[in-house]
């Protein structure tokens, strides 16, 4: 399976007047890095969160931040039981100092005191309790990041599967015009050759065979294409791999990239010059691509 190292990923949550969201975020890295950004109060989730992320990716530098708002809960109208010992301690206290019967409250005025009875609102302090929920939301976003890390590495592979099919079959067409350029460089040595015979008095017969030799060699190119040929079944086969190969093809367009120089300078033919110069563009676009792969 082909993982992207670029996906985004978020999980927003709430409960009893606490509102939390959750950001995932991958970028390319050479290993894996990740940074976080947490919440006051939930710093004890990062050990954790380190553990889930590295366990399910292998490369890309991986940005996690918490963001949490704290907001008051409405808890509806409560009586004030201590507010209400109070205010009717107070009523009984006045009346013995006073020394007088103090007519007795109603239930509507000891109700209408100050405190005893009324809307409650209240702030989410403790912070440990809504931890579970929380860790329970950056699970489900590390899911959702890795699904599209998932997602965003098949359409990439599609992309990949594509250029190296082009490279395949842009060495067919090299292959296809080595004898149209074979009988184009002989022509082009037989003319140098007799050119320099013609200025030239005495020249050694082996040792011009020699630089016919070391000149033929020079310009082929069939291993150049066998290579060529070889590191596209090497790529078919890294595609197929299940887990991270980012850094070996990596490696591999590279060199894909050494052979196709050589080619191009080889090839002292122009249909085949075309043809390099077209595998170097294919090659230069899947490596690009190639960046993103874990």
């Amino acid at each position: 399976m082909v993982n992207s190292m670029t996906a985004f990923a978020s999980v927003n949550g709430n409960e009893a007047g606490l509102t939390w969201a959750w950001e995932i975020r991958g970028v390319n890295g050479r290993g894996l890095d990740i940074r976080t950004r947490i919440a006051d109060g939930f710093e004890g989730l990062e050990p954790a969160l380190r553990k889930s992320i590295g366990a399910k990716c292998k490369r890309g530098t991986i940005t996690v931040g918490l963001k949490v708002k704290r907001g008051s809960v409405v808890r509806g109208a409560q009586l004030n039981a201590d507010a209400m010992e109070r205010a009717l301690a107070a009523v009984r206290t006045t009346s013995e100092a006073a020394a007088v019967e103090i007519a007795p409250l109603d239930v509507a005025a000891v109700l209408s005191l100050p405190g005893v009875y009324g809307m409650q609102d209240a702030e989410p302090d403790d912070l440990a309790a809504f931890a579970p929920k929380v860790q329970a939301d950056l699970e489900t976003a590390i899911a959702s990041f890795c699904d599209a890390r998932a997602g965003e590495g098949a359409a990439l592979r599609g992309i990949l599967t594509d250029q190296i099919n082009e490279i395949e079959r842009l060495c067919t067409a090299a292959a296809a015009v080595l004898e149209g350029r074979r009988e184009h460089v002989a022509e082009t040595l037989k003319i140098n050759v007799a050119r320099v015979l013609e200025q030239t008095d005495a020249i050694d017969d082996a040792r011009i065979a020699q630089e016919l030799a070391l000149i033929a060699v020079k310009a082929d190119v069939a291993e150049e294409l066998d290579r060529l040929g070889a590191h596209v079944t090497a790529a078919h086969e890294l595609l197929a791999v299940d887990g991270p190969m980012g850094r070996k093809f990596d490696f591999l367009t590279q060199e894909f990239n050494r052979e196709a120089n050589t080619l191009c300078s080889k090839a002292n033919y122009t249909t085949l010059t075309s043809i390099g110069l077209d595998l170097k563009t294919v090659i230069d676009q899947m490596r690009e691509q190639v960046q993103n792969v874990e």
